[in-house]
This record gives C-alpha cells, structure tokens and sequence, in this order.
C-alpha cells in the first residue's frame, strides 16, 4: 500500500519575522550564522508527550493566587480561536500564556527592573482549546517595561503565547499586543515582520461580547497556525 502525504500551504515569507534583524539586538548573537539542518521527526518526536488537562491542569485564572488575594491591575478577559490554514479548529491544543505585571515587571529572577512585584499575581497560564478550537483565560493588563535594546527602548503591552500540538516538538511561540498602544511602531520586535497586515494579526481586538459587564474587558486573539494568513511565529530564531 503506498503512503499517502498530506501537504499544507506554507506562509507566505514577508508574514514571518527573520532570524536577524539589526534593530532587534538579541539576534546579532541568537540568529545561526549557518544553515539550517532537516532533522526528520522520528513517531515519538511528533506524538509524545500529549499534554492533556488530566497531566496538566488549567490555570485559567491569572488574578488570583492560592492565598485568595487579588493581583493589583485592570482584569481583562482574552478569548479566541487556533484554527489551521483552512480554518478548521485546532483541538486540545495546550496553549501556555506569561506575562509582566501591571507595573511591567515578570515573576522571575532574572528580571531586575525597578518596579514592583506583586505577590498576588501568578504571572502563568495554561489553558486547552476545546472542540471548535476556542480558548479563554482571565488575567491582568500588562505593564510596558524598558529593555535596553536602545536609547529609551520600552516594550509596548504584551502576552506570551506558547501553543504545543500533538507533541513536545510540536511547539510554537508568539505574543500578543494591544489595539492603539503608542509604543508599537516604535518596537523592533513587533516590527520584525515586514508585512503589516501580518503584523497586524499580532494585534488583539477589543470584544464587547467577551467583556464582562462590571468586570473586565474582553479582547479577542485568534491565531492562524500556517498557510497564508499564518499568525506570525517567533520559532525562526
């Protein structure tokens, strides 16, 4: 019996940013300086682990910690939908979110910027699509943090995106940014993708119908895997 293989339309190259950019400072030392090697994926690579609620629980909720105590901040709800090129959903696809603070600071050690931490907020998500490839979490706005990348360089409000599919290698990484911040055109980042209405797709909506009445804010990110309108991916580096 022949086998049969199923191809996908890859993205189109201007809609995915490249390994080096010069005005991004980290890929002068990140960006390989040779090609890249095709490693096929071995069965176990492409199915294992999987990543389900049962080994993983949710932490849908990014306000409030163990203790009770409410994380400082504006909540906001963010909801969308991880479809492939054909938009048809993604399913049980884990999707990991980390983030700064209100005040732009990260739950880490490493991160030394002179602004506070808050004990009460998490910092971490971890959700998991469900049958129509919708997800939702709860969480607080980030704050803008300055990055040293150059003179009075901020990074304007962002999520982390991390989506895991069938396998570990399986993995794809992106963020997620705000309708009107003033410090997007100015981020090397954002504007390593050289298409803008791909960059465009980095950018989240504002949803009444997600927004909780006296609550929170609501945002939509839908996030496209491949094909065309691809979401664009951090994984080049």
């Amino acid at each position: 019996m022949s086998e049969t293989v199923f191809g996908y339309r890859r993205p189109d190259p201007a809609t995915q940013p490249p390994n080096a950019s010069p005005e991004y400072g980290s890929t002068r030392a990140r960006a390989p300086s040779q090609p890249p090697l095709v490693l096929p994926h071995t069965l176990t690579e492409t199915s294992a682990p999987l990543f389900t609620k049962a080994r993983y629980p949710e932490v849908a909720d990014l306000t409030i910690m163990d203790n009770g105590q409410p994380a400082m901040g504006e909540r906001i709800i963010v909801a969308g939908r991880v479809t492939d090129e054909d938009g048809r959903p993604v399913r049980h696809a884990m999707v990991e979110v980390w983030q700064a603070n209100a005040a732009g600071r990260y739950n880490h050690g490493g991160d030394q910027h002179d602004a506070p931490l808050d004990p009460n907020y998490r910092g971490m998500g971890r959700v998991f699509t469900d049958e129509d490839g919708r997800y939702r979490y709860l969480t607080i706005r980030p704050g803008a943090y300055p990055w040293r990348n150059h003179n009075n360089a901020w990074r304007p409000n962002h999520i982390h995106y991390s989506l895991f599919g069938a396998g570990f290698a399986q993995r794809m990484i992106t963020q997620m940014y705000f309708p009107g911040d003033p410090l997007l055109p100015l981020d090397p980042i954002f504007n390593t993708v050289p298409d803008e209405r791909a960059r465009n797709r980095l950018v989240s909506a504002f949803d009444l119908g997600i927004t909780q009445p006296e609550y929170a804010l609501g945002y939509r990110f839908d996030i496209v895997l491949r094909g065309r309108d691809a979401t664009p991916m951090e994984d080049h580096r």
